[in-house]
């Protein structure tokens, strides 16, 4: 029988291949450099110290070439050191764990919409295989006023939700960073659908009493990607004033928002949203630099509200009853992923290594010249990021990215455990994701973060951190009592 010649892919390691491709050709300078500089120290070592003591002696300077010299190096420095962006630390933030009586176990919320929509049983089933399919537990959680039987969502009962949501987090971020009312010099709120008069950012200053010349900002209808929104706007604003601290809250109102319609794009948030907020503390000062928790490295926004489907896809309106709702539409996903490929076209050069970035250009010249039909290359965004906050809006978001992006079931772990503990709470889910990673005790210093979310408009916005200092596993925080029993495994249906 003739001897069976092994297969390339089985004898040799492929795996070692591109490890050994990508060590060359992120370390290419250090092997330029590394001959150059050893031929000099060579030669400078053949000459001889009485050779290189007559090659001094014979250069002459005179004092108007060394003031010239000098002068140009001191303005060259100061050019560079006051043109140099402001780093910007995140030095803690704080995430809002609502109380066990606003829970919602499946059976309560299934009778609740039975109740509710007893004319209307199919729009009860419809309800009853999303919240199946979901990826949610048994511990997310609705604000009081979603408990009554109808729901009661009146201005004064969304306020009190606003201020238990909100105080909460910035009661506890304060805690735990010492800061003080007076010391802060920029506020920005972020909530999309919920914004009163007073606005929310004007509720937190007079909460705590802020000074009189804070800057603040209150942003609406921005939806769930508000968050990296705000921190972009945190950080734009830091840039022009030095030595301040920035506060961000982030937050979705549930109460004015649940829908007590029947139209089954407009039923999908309420099986999918729950109560939530965070609070991030910014600064720009140097001090801070070492007890900060993270360094903001970019912000890259992307947004496709230019065309009609993309703008629509996400949209409050008015079903045939008169009843107001959010609907989201059937191109959701496919909208998403045109928003994330352009996201990550612009963010991609500023944090893959040169290896990823040379084998992208390779394909596409390939396929530009040589064949359109090639595969084009996926670049491995697990060679720039240790972690991973991708936004919890539900089962497909989380699933679609993880395929995209060729993400393993730990990458996306975070982001499927926020879902399953505590919903869909819009723009704050990436802190709850954030916090995850630390409960885990997996945040070690240099590792980096990348922040992904989407928002109507629509928007695909995403925000890289870098890790100061090795994150000790925190006793408090959301996921203080639960942590231990996470990761769990989630059925691809849970039969109610």
């Amino acid at each position: 029988m003739p001897e069976v010649v092994p297969s390339f892919s089985n004898s040799v390691k492929l795996k070692y291949v591109k490890l050994g491709y990508q060590y060359l050709v992120n370390h290419i300078l250090t092997f330029l450099l590394v001959p150059i500089m050893v031929g000099v120290t060579i030669e400078v070592l053949r000459i001889g110290p009485e050779e290189l003591l007559s090659i001094w002696n014979s250069l002459h300077f005179d004092l108007l070439q060394i003031l010239c010299s000098s002068f140009l190096i001191i303005f060259v420095a100061t050019v560079y050191f006051m043109s140099k962006p402001r780093s910007t630390y995140l030095v803690d933030y704080s995430c809002y764990k609502p109380p066990v009586t606003c829970r919602v176990p499946f059976s309560t919320f299934m009778e609740h919409s039975k109740l509710i929509l007893k004319d209307n049983p199919k729009s009860v089933e419809f309800q009853m295989r999303i919240l199946e399919r979901s990826g949610l537990g048994e511990e997310t959680c609705l604000p009081p006023p979603i408990h009554y039987i109808p729901p009661t969502p009146t201005m004064e009962a969304a306020r009190g939700e606003a201020e238990v949501v909100i105080f909460s987090a910035i009661d506890d971020l304060m805690k735990k960073t010492g800061l003080k009312p007076k010391d802060i010099d920029i506020l920005i709120v972020n909530c999309s659908l919920f914004s009163p008069t007073p606005s929310l950012s004007a509720m937190v200053v007079n909460k705590y009493k802020l000074r009189s010349n804070i800057k603040s900002y209150n942003l609406s209808g921005m939806g769930c990607s508000a968050s990296l929104i705000s921190i972009d706007l945190a950080r734009d604003l830091l840039q022009v004033h030095p030595n301040s601290y920035a506060l961000v809250v982030s937050t979705e109102i549930i109460t004015p928002n649940y829908y007590k319609g029947s139209e089954r794009a407009m039923l999908l948030p309420n099986c999918l949203f729950r109560m939530g907020g965070a609070a991030i503390l910014l600064s720009n000062k140097r001090r801070d630099r070492y007890r900060a928790k993270y360094r903001l490295m970019h912000v890259v926004r992307t947004h496709k509200g230019a065309d009609d489907k993309a703008f629509r896809c996400v949209f409050e309106q008015e079903d045939p009853q008169g009843k107001v709702g959010i609907n989201l539409s059937k191109d959701l996903m496919v909208i998403a992923g045109e928003a994330l490929k352009s996201n990550i076209t612009t963010i991609g050069p500023l944090v893959l290594p040169a290896s990823e970035q040379l084998l992208f250009l390779l394909t596409l010249i390939g396929r530009k010249i040589f064949n359109p039909t090639w595969k084009p290359y996926i670049p491995d965004f697990k060679q720039a990021f240790e972690h991973f906050c991708i936004h919890a809006g539900g089962r497909a978001v989380i699933d679609e990215l993880q395929k995209n992006l060729q993400l393993s079931a730990e990458h996306v772990e975070a982001s499927r455990m926020t879902l399953h503990r505590f919903g869909n709470t819009s723009s704050s889910s990436l802190w709850y994701e954030m916090s995850y990673i630390e409960a885990k005790g997996r945040m070690k210093r240099g590792d980096r973060v990348w922040q992904i979310a989407f928002g109507s408009g629509f928007k695909c916005n995403s925000a890289v951190w870098k890790c100061n200092r090795t994150i000790k596993t925190p006793t408090d925080g959301p996921w203080q009592d639960c942590i231990d029993k996470y990761p769990v495994h989630i059925p691809e249906i849970v039969k109610l």
